[in-house]
């Protein structure tokens, strides 16, 4: 059996960023591995506590593409249609994401987000609920 690995960048509550690869992040597990390399030999795996984290980016690519100026916005991108919830997330850290998302639930400790720009170098953002200050839905997001 093939395992998936996703690239990820991990954002800890403390300002701290990890770059690598996992396969075993699932939202309902308290913990998850990272490793910085795709050969589970060659790299330093770690144990992460999600509760440490404030989002998990999983991205294309780990150093993003420095020259494309991702939009931000709802209203910055062609609209087409979506399905599932507008979503701002306004973090403790003051950094704002608007997307969509297809199962956010205010009880649950966390959520997907879409990004809004389709070229984005993240494909999803899980958030971390506790991680965030406001959470906005619907028209309001777009705020």
């Amino acid at each position: 059996m093939q395992s998936t690995h996703n690239q990820v960048v991990v954002h800890f509550n403390d300002g701290r960023l990890l770059k690598g690869y996992t396969h075993d992040f699932y939202p309902e597990k308290a913990t998850f591995h990272v490793n910085q390399s795709m050969a589970a030999e060659a790299g330093a795996v770690q144990e992460i506590k999600v509760a440490d984290c404030k989002a998990i980016f999983f991205v294309k690519t780990p150093q993003g593409n420095t020259t494309y100026a991702e939009k931000k916005k709802f209203e910055d991108v062609a609209a087409k249609a979506q399905s599932g919830i507008k979503i701002k997330v306004e973090f403790k850290d003051g950094e704002i994401i608007r997307g969509i998302s297809l199962g956010y639930n205010k009880l649950k400790k966390g959520f997907f987000v879409l990004p809004v720009d389709p070229k984005s170098n993240n494909e999803r953002v899980y958030i971390v609920a506790a991680s965030a200050e406001k959470i906005t839905i619907g028209p309001d997001a777009e705020k």
